[in-house]
């Protein structure tokens, strides 16, 4: 009875690595995911390697990158990053994690003097590929954005999370 209790719980072990990764989000987030992948696997082999790495912090704007840090990053892996790597290390980074501050934390990099503003122009290059002209101005439409091109992103991951108040009144 003993080792049919280890067996089962080998199984369920088993399961947890593998298929489990999936069931951490909702349909939607994986799709979200699946898009944010396919920016970022710029060879589109199905795997995140340095290269695509250094060419997606390119498209943002951030040319001088260290060796050290994208090494870092694809440690975390531990072992090649393919979509199902890629969504477990999300659901470990957003496990227990509020979303406002998930959100911010992916602010920061486009934010390197810590001001909470981003300049509108850094995440244009890549938006432009991926996205419509209408859905871009749908998603800067709540941005609060001031007469110098930046968006304030602490306020734009309130309205996010929590909502406009212009649109409930």
């Amino acid at each position: 009875q003993a080792s049919k209790k280890a067996s089962n719980k080998r199984q369920r072990g088993g399961q947890k690595s593998s298929s489990n990764v999936f069931s951490m989000f909702e349909q939607s987030q994986i799709q979200e995911f699946k898009e944010a992948f396919g920016c970022i696997d710029q060879d589109r082999d199905g795997v995140i390697k340095k290269q695509d790495l250094k060419e997606t912090y390119a498209q943002l704007g951030k040319l001088n990158v260290k060796d050290e840090e994208l090494d870092e990053m694809l440690n975390e892996g531990k072992g090649p990053i393919n979509f199902t790597v890629f969504l477990a290390l999300f659901g470990e980074k957003l496990n227990g994690t509020d979303p406002e501050d998930t959100i911010l934390a992916a602010f920061k990099p486009f934010d390197p003097n810590g001001t909470a503003f981003m300049f509108l122009h850094m995440g244009c290059g890549i938006i432009a590929d991926k996205f419509t002209a209408e859905e871009v101005d749908q998603a800067f439409a709540l941005a609060p954005i001031d007469p110098t091109g930046n968006i304030d992103y602490k306020s734009l991951c309130y309205i996010i999370t929590h909502g406009d108040e212009k649109e409930e009144s």
